[in-house]
């Protein structure tokens, strides 16, 4: 009875995501049975609203929008219908997610609630990549429209008493356990991230995250002063401004209400906001630094604010995690990809996705007996490394667009 309940659950999911997909890109396309039909699309049915189903009587529609234009939709509602129950049993039936010391019938039954909100919180946010990975495979863009409300519902949650965050192994003290994959991991807790320089470093990450949403084009043919005047004006004068002044202002006042009353909201939020930064920074750095190597824009910004959502959904150690699998998702994705469309290209929001997914469906594996134990030893060293790989990373690309253009002058 719960599977079933879990399947159709998961069929309405993936009648969302399909609504995302289609109702909610840059470029809206009427297939959606939830959104206003094409104008020259016949009547109709209530019965083309059920999943799965609905969609073959909606191939009447196929004169419109194409032959074979309900398969992929259909097949999306179908992958939800096996993908939830099984992320479902894995969470809650198997003990792959804990560390291997805890595998065992006890250690399961006491992690089982823990295990309910984290595939509650997990179902949402699968919805949410399933529309940001379509969405980007047709307009290679990711619209703020799914990943703002994303990112704004992890702060929420992370904040909220049903724990949320990836189990993690620790050692300290030569006392061994597992605690959730708080900001912290796998430190001990620092207590000055509770003082008001915690505050502060939140606050910070918070008014970024808000500034890079806005309009941020900045035009220097007439000198740096006509420059930022330009800029301060688009910036006022977008039709955005106002409702982001306002989100930040209420995203204020809420971060400063949670510091006051501290202990487990603070350290959640604290967590999210530590992977926002971690997650949307990392990309954004990649962003900056390819496109200033390659002369041209290395990346969509939608990439940027996709990673940031799943940061704050996931914490920066899974974020961290997900991004360096992501290339090797690729590899699948681009083949697939290759075989269906004969286009090689592929944007690089699926492979952050399907990063993500590997990062937390092998947990244990990737952070508690690899990463994990490499970002321990390394302590801030780690963060050097990362900073001379995105600088070696820039000489690379410099190298490599020297070659492209000067082969491309001699033929």
């Amino acid at each position: 009875m719960l599977y079933a309940i879990l399947m159709l659950a998961a069929a309405m999911a993936g009648g969302f995501a399909n609504y995302l997909i289609y109702s909610w890109a840059y470029f809206p396309r009427h297939i959606s049975p939830w959104a206003p039909p094409h104008p020259d699309a016949p009547r109709r049915h209530w019965s083309d609203r059920i999943p799965i189903l609905g969609w073959v009587g909606l191939r009447r529609e196929s004169a419109i929008h194409g032959r074979g234009f309900f398969i992929r939709p259909m097949m999306i509602e179908v992958g939800c219908v096996l993908l939830f129950p099984l992320y479902y049993g894995f969470l809650t039936q198997t003990n792959w997610l804990l560390p291997e010391d805890y595998r065992n019938a006890a250690s399961i039954a006491a992690f089982s609630p823990w295990a309910h909100s984290l595939f509650a919180f997990h179902a949402i946010l699968l919805t949410l990549m399933i529309a940001a990975t379509f969405i980007d495979f047709d307009e290679q863009t990711i619209p703020d429209i799914i990943t703002l409300p994303g990112t704004l519902l992890s702060l929420l949650v992370a904040t909220l008493p049903p724990r949320t965050w990836l189990p993690a192994k620790v050692t300290w003290n030569q006392a061994v356990g597992i605690v959730e994959t708080h900001f912290h991991i796998p430190w001990p807790m620092d207590l000055k991230w509770q003082s008001t320089r915690g505050l502060w470093f939140a606050l910070a990450i918070w008014s970024v995250w808000c500034f890079a949403l806005a309009d941020r084009r900045v035009i220097f043919r007439r000198g740096l002063r006509r420059a930022i005047g330009y800029f301060v004006h688009a910036i006022q004068r977008s039709p955005a401004s106002k409702w982001l002044t306002g989100l930040w202002a209420v995203g204020t006042v809420l971060t400063f209400g949670i510091w006051s009353v501290g202990g487990d909201p603070w350290r959640g939020l604290f967590t999210a906001l530590i992977g926002l930064a971690v997650g949307g920074g990392t990309v954004w750095a990649v962003r900056i630094v390819a496109s200033f190597a390659m002369g041209q824009e290395a990346m969509g910004f939608g990439d940027v604010t996709l990673m940031a959502m799943l940061g704050a959904a996931i914490g920066w150690q899974a974020a961290l995690a997900a991004f360096f699998l992501a290339p090797i998702a690729a590899i699948a994705i681009v083949l697939v990809q290759f075989l269906v469309t004969r286009q090689p290209a592929v944007p690089f929001g699926p492979y952050l996705c399907a990063g993500t997914a590997i990062a937390v469906v092998g947990w244990d594996r990737v952070w508690n007996q690899s990463l994990g134990k490499y970002v321990e030893e390394l302590g801030l060293v780690a963060l050097y490394v990362l900073i001379i790989a995105l600088l070696a990373m820039g000489i690379l690309l410099m190298v490599w667009r020297q070659i492209k253009s000067r082969w491309i002058l001699s033929r």
